[in-house]
């Protein structure tokens, strides 16, 4: 046997191979017809949540698309797994491979991400609810800090009002002026003093206020967290939800309003720059002189302690706002993009579903590989089964039976002459 002929091992072990792929054969079709109805059922679902109408035009669009997708895949697959295994050179298949994974890319794009909203779309309607609720309580509990933070500015106002009261009350004994009584230097100590009492009053009546408001937030934030669970379909619940965050976004928004702080800080600036002097009242020059001397010293205490306050007040502007949060509503398509990362087992179902018959195209591939190396040098006799023997000889018998049949032609002429020429005749068989 020349080294370069095959083993009847190997040719024996093709045969096999042959038999097997031709079973396979006889369901690979309808198999793969099922796996793209599959895909096309999962691709109207999917559809069907993109369109807002629900009449029978959206309908016959979304089984028009689901029915292309179908017969796109079966098609595209059908191409694949009879040429692909047929290829021979390394071009040839490089070409095919290329085509395959544009095709495949192609059905991801148009079927795959539809058939993943299919699956899991209402789940991650329901994950972006709860990443909304998330972000609307930091919103709310950040909003609630400011305005808390601008409420305790009432104690540095009260503790700058108790110390020109304080003073009043060193002024109206004659420990300023030198003077006692209730005269020029205790007027403008208790005019101040009555500047951050009212200042101090308008503080405290919006606690309350802050609060309630803070409580009212939190109550409709419980309901958002549980519409994101409540059972029934979640495009219903979407829609409450979205009236939910309206309202809450009044809600931070009445919050940052009732902020104290840039009142303390107007109030601050307000506190050196409207002074009302009042009348020297002294009675000798004497004492107008030590009156104003002490004026100008009081003067010099508002000033710092209005910049004081004003500063305690800048620190509670200076602090950063609460993020803007706005709710989006989202479709099954789109959150099932958004959330991708959450949902992995969703999209590789999806994806299989579509791609699986890419396997059986390799699988074809190497079976079709290793049935051309185990011929690789055979002869047609050596590869040739005993119903095709069969078939050959039945055809050689009907040529036969032709050719007797048909009329005996007379003799060419010759010239003179010359001979004849000889016909042999043919031996027949059986």
């Amino acid at each position: 046997m020349s080294p370069t002929e095959p083993r009847p091992a190997d040719l024996r072990a093709a045969r096999d191979l042959e038999n097997h792929v031709s079973w396979l054969d006889s369901f690979t079709g309808t198999a793969l017809g099922v796996l793209a109805v599959a895909s096309g059922i999962y691709t109207y679902l999917g559809v069907s949540s993109l369109l807002d109408d629900s009449g029978a035009m959206s309908a016959f669009a979304a089984i028009a698309y689901s029915v292309a997708v179908s017969v796109g895949i079966f098609v595209f697959w059908s191409y694949m797994l009879r040429l692909f295994p047929a290829m021979r050179s390394a071009r040839a298949r490089a070409g095919l491979m290329g085509a395959m994974g544009l095709g495949s890319l192609a059905i991801v794009a148009m079927s795959s991400w539809l058939n993943a909203a299919a699956l899991a779309g209402s789940a991650a309607v329901e994950q972006h609810l709860a990443n909304t609720v998330q972000d609307y309580q930091q919103t709310l509990e950040r909003a609630h800090e400011i305005a808390v933070s601008a409420q305790a500015l009432e104690q540095d106002v009260a503790r700058v009002r108790q110390s020109f009261e304080d003073l009043s009350a060193q002024e109206a004994e004659g420990g300023l002026s030198g003077l006692a009584g209730r005269g020029s230097v205790y007027s403008l100590l208790r005019q101040k003093a009555t500047e951050l009492a009212a200042l101090e009053a308008q503080i405290a009546a919006q606690a309350p206020q802050v609060a309630a408001a803070f409580d009212e937030g939190n109550a409709i934030l419980s309901r958002m967290r549980a519409l994101t669970v409540e059972p029934g379909p979640v495009e219903t619940r979407s829609v409450e939800f979205s009236e939910q965050a309206v309202r809450l976004a009044g809600i931070v928004t009445e919050l940052r309003q009732l902020s104290v702080a840039p009142l303390v800080q107007r109030a601050a600036q307000d506190l050196a720059a409207s002074a009302v002097l009042p009348e020297l009242d002294g009675r000798t020059a004497a004492n107008r002189g030590d009156q104003l001397a002490t004026i100008e010293a009081v003067l010099e205490v508002v000033a710092q302690r209005a910049a004081t306050l004003e500063a305690a007040a800048d620190a509670v502007i200076a602090i950063p706002p609460p993020p803007e949060t706005r709710y989006t509503p989202v479709s099954a398509a789109d959150a099932v993009i958004l959330y991708a990362s959450s949902f992995v087992p969703s999209w590789a179902g999806a994806i299989a579903i579509d791609l699986l018959p890419g396997v059986l195209v390799l699988i074809l591939a190497i079976t079709q590989g290793a049935i051309r190396a185990s011929r690789e040098g055979a002869s047609t006799a050596d590869t040739l089964t005993l119903a095709e023997l069969r078939a050959a000889l039945a055809a050689l018998r009907e040529v036969e039976i032709a050719s007797d049949r048909l009329p005996q032609h007379s003799e060419p002429p010759h010239a003179p002459g010359e001979e004849a020429p000889r016909v042999t005749p043919v031996p027949r068989r059986g």
